[in-house]
């Protein structure tokens, strides 16, 4: 059996996270499973879980805008869809800083960010110290999990599960900001419209 956390034992979770280990999460708009940024091991246990192929980069989850701005270029133009629309179902495309180790982004010019969607993610993304890998918590390929008995069935070498919520029960917006023209690669619960609309 996977242990289930709740939101007042997000200590236990932190330690679980920075020794490598794996948990799934509940965000705004699935349920997620993460590792931190800083692990290979945890990247490459979230691959054989997702049954994910190796060529695929994961999603980033990042605490704030700081966060951000850290790993990824942030222009005036990204900045106020950030503010405008993070945190949100959004997740946005950009070109990726330097300074990443290219095992984050599988030597990809480009990573994807979400911003911590509730005040326990945020929390538990700030003690960890650096942002999180996250991906949806199912199988690649497969319907997402949608309560933690589903999620224990499928993933059932997680670390731990934080007890929780989702909202939106859809997959985000998925906006690729990284060259001078918006481009939706998922559709979600934002629509180009408005992100249009919103940084006019």
């Amino acid at each position: 059996m996977v242990k289930r956390y709740n939101e007042n034992e997000i200590e236990k979770l932190v330690e679980i996270l920075k020794n490598d280990g794996v948990i799934s999460v509940p965000t705004d708009t699935v349920f997620g499973i993460c590792g931190s940024i800083s692990s290979e091991k945890a990247k490459n246990k979230l691959i054989s879980i997702k049954k994910r192929p190796e060529s695929k980069s994961f999603p980033i989850m990042c605490s704030d805008i700081n966060q951000i701005k850290e790993i990824a270029v942030v222009n005036e133009k990204v900045e106020k869809i950030i503010n405008t629309f993070m945190p949100g179902p959004i997740t946005l495309v950009l070109k990726k800083k330097e300074n990443l180790p290219s095992f984050v982004t599988n030597g990809k010019e480009t990573v994807a960010i979400r911003m911590a969607t509730s005040k326990e993610l945020e929390q538990l993304i700030k003690k960890v110290g650096n942002p999180l890998f996250m991906t949806s918590a199912n199988e690649s390929g497969k319907k997402t999990c949608s309560s933690l008995d589903e999620i224990e069935k499928e993933c059932p070498d997680l670390d731990g599960m934080l007890e929780g919520k989702i909202i939106y029960d859809k997959s985000s917006t998925i906006v690729d900001c990284a060259n001078v023209k918006l481009i939706i690669l998922r559709e979600g619960p934002i629509t180009l419209k408005e992100i249009e609309k919103g940084i006019d």
